[in-house]
């Protein structure tokens, strides 16, 4: 309720956002940002209040997707077959569907298990990389006891590697759902940007510069890294 009273007023601002339910307050905030006549701050409106009154169909969504991947992925299988060997387990109840505010598509915590921003997948593919990237940090924090809160070093090795076995540095990912057009060294790129940019989400970290640092000098050691993979299998 304090989020739709927030939300309510936040036309008084000027960001274009027109707070309501209906068609009409629906179109008008489409084709404000259709125009460019909505602000960033408005679009964050909207989508919160999107994001509010989609909740429950998101996160059936999400619950969907989560049981047929356990079932069928062969990606999400072998990873939780391998978390399995080092005595412990990833399964349908320590991996919750949940609506997120701070626009991650999802995360890790070694007490409670993976966390997946229902309103932030775009479907099932997205939601597969996802719990990939997710169930890698999973088994890393099995198998070589990453230390999270505060060796920088640790984390970026944990990311490089989330990001190249996931499945969501792939060319048709990036080309068809972030728009980049790289094709040479494309892959190792784009470990490269979203590694650094979740070590720069990190406390100790001071700035974009200090996380390409610490991502640069583990970089060969931890990209080479495909455990429990042969290869990068994705």
């Amino acid at each position: 309720m304090a989020e739709q009273n927030e939300i309510s007023t936040s036309n008084q601002n000027n960001t274009g956002y027109y707070p309501g339910e209906d068609s009409w307050s629906r179109w008008r905030n489409v084709f404000a940002i259709l125009s460019g006549q909505m602000t960033d701050e408005g679009k964050q409106q909207y989508k919160l209040a999107r994001d509010i009154r989609n909740e429950a169909a998101d996160v059936k969504r999400c619950e969907k997707y989560r049981a047929y991947l356990f079932k069928y992925s062969p990606t999400i299988r072998f990873m939780r077959e391998n978390i399995q060997q080092l005595q412990g387990d990833i399964n349908e109840t320590n991996v919750r569907c949940w609506r997120c505010t701070n626009r991650q598509s999802g995360g890790f915590d070694p007490d409670y298990g993976i966390m997946i921003c229902a309103n932030e997948m775009r479907d099932q593919g997205h939601f597969e990389d996802t719990l990939a990237h997710e169930m890698v940090h999973a088994y890393d924090h099995l198998r070589f006891k990453v230390k999270w809160k505060n060796d920088l070093r640790h984390a970026a090795c944990a990311e490089i590697r989330a990001s190249s076995l996931s499945g969501e540095c792939r060319w048709t990912r990036e080309f068809f759902s972030r728009g980049q057009r790289t094709v040479t060294q494309q892959h190792q790129e784009c470990v490269r940007r979203r590694a650094a940019l979740s070590v720069m989400g990190r406390p100790a970290c001071k700035d974009h510069a200090h996380a390409v640092r610490m991502v640069n000098e583990v970089w060969d050691s931890c990209f080479a890294d495909t455990r429990p993979f042969d290869e990068i299998y994705r």
